[in-house]
C-alpha cells in the first residue's frame, strides 16, 4: 500500500491534536465542511473564514474583520490586531469559545456552533468588543473607539471599549443594545435586544450598572446608573431599573419593583421570561 504524503500525515496529526484540545473549533470546522457541501454559493465565505484557518481565533478574526472592512481601516489591519490580541491574552480565546457555547445552548434558533460565528451579530459584536477592550487597556484609545464606532454602524449595537464583559454571554438578536463605559457584565449573562446599561444623568466617573453572574435581562429593559443587578436575578422586558436589584429576584415595571423570586437557580441559562401568576408576587415591594 502506498504511503501517505508528509503533508497529508501532517494535516491528520494537526486534526487529531485540534480534536483533543479544542472541541469547539473541531466541531465548527466539521460544520463548515457540511455547509460547503450543501451550499456551494457560500464556498468563498466558508473557505476563507474557516476552512483555510488553523485556529478558532483566526476564524473569528476573519469574520469580524470582513464585517468591519472599510477604506479607512481595511480588514487586514483588524484581523492582525485581533490575532495579536488573542496571542497576548489567551482569555480572549476562552471567552469567545464560552460565548459560542452560550448562544448554542440558550438560543432555540441556533442549531450549530458555526451560526453565531458566521451570522449572529450579537456574538460578532462581542468579539469586536473583546478586541477593542484589549486595545483600550493598552492605551490605544483611538483604535478602540474606531472599532466601537464601526461595530455600531455595521452591527447595530454599541458597547463602549472600557466596559468589562465576562465569558459565556449571549446578546440575543442584539439590535439596539447600548452598554456604557463603566458598566460591568459578569459571566453567563443573557441580554435581549434594545437593552440599555446606561447612566442616569451627566455625572462622570463610575456611573453605569454592574450586572452580576447569571442575570437575564428582557427585551427593551433600561438599567440606569451605578447600581447592582444581583446574581441570578431577572429583569422583565420593558422595565426601567433605577436602584439595586437583590440577587435571585425578578423585577418588573416602570420604575421596576420586585415581583417575586427569580423562579430558577440560573435564569440566564433557562431563558424563561414568564412572570408567575401568584398574587403574592405583585405586592409592589420597592427596590
Amino acid at each position: 500500500m502506498a504511503s501517505r504524503s508528509p503533508k497529508i500525515v501532517s494535516r491528520a496529526r494537526d486534526k487529531a491534536n485540534v480534536t483533543s484540545v479544542d472541541p469547539v473549533w473541531t466541531r465548527l470546522r466539521a460544520e463548515a465542511e457540511d455547509v460547503l457541501a450543501a451550499e456551494p454559493a457560500l464556498s468563498g465565505l466558508v473557505v476563507s473564514d474557516i476552512i483555510n484557518e488553523t485556529t478558532l481565533e483566526a476564524a473569528v478574526a476573519n469574520r469580524i474583520a470582513s464585517r468591519l472592512d472599510h477604506p479607512d481601516v481595511p480588514a487586514i489591519h483588524i484581523r492582525q490586531a485581533f490575532i495579536a490580541a488573542a496571542e497576548e491574552d489567551p482569555e480572549i480565546g476562552r471567552a469567545i469559545r464560552a460565548d459560542i457555547v452560550a448562544v448554542h445552548e440558550r438560543d432555540p434558533a441556533c442549531f450549530r456552533y458555526i451560526e453565531p460565528v458566521l451570522f449572529f451579530k450579537g456574538f460578532q459584536a462581542l468579539a469586536v468588543h473583546r478586541l477593542s477592550h484589549h486595545l483600550w487597556k493598552r492605551g490605544r484609545r483611538d483604535f478602540s473607539l474606531y472599532l466601537q464606532s464601526r461595530a455600531s454602524s455595521q452591527l447595530g449595537l454599541d458597547i463602549h471599549p472600557a466596559a468589562r464583559m465576562g465569558k459565556g454571554i449571549m446578546l440575543d438578536h442584539a439590535t439596539g443594545i447600548v452598554i456604557g463605559e463603566t458598566a460591568v457584565v459578569e459571566d453567563e449573562v443573557s441580554i435581549l435586544h434594545n437593552v440599555t446599561l446606561g447612566g442616569s444623568g451627566k455625572e462622570t466617573g463610575d456611573r453605569h450598572p454592574k450586572v452580576r453572574r447569571g442575570v437575564l435581562i428582557g427585551a427593551g429593559a433600561k438599567i440606569l446608573g451605578n447600581i447592582e443587578v444581583g446574581a441570578c436575578s431577572r429583569v422583565a422586558a420593558g422595565s426601567v431599573v433605577l436602584s439595586d436589584v437583590p440577587k435571585c429576584t425578578t423585577v418588573a415595571g416602570v420604575p421596576a419593583r420586585i415581583v417575586g423570586e427569580a423562579g430558577c437557580s440560573e435564569p440566564a441559562l433557562s431563558m424563561d421570561h414568564r412572570l408567575t401568576s401568584s398574587p403574592m408576587n405583585f405586592l409592589g415591594d420597592g427596590i
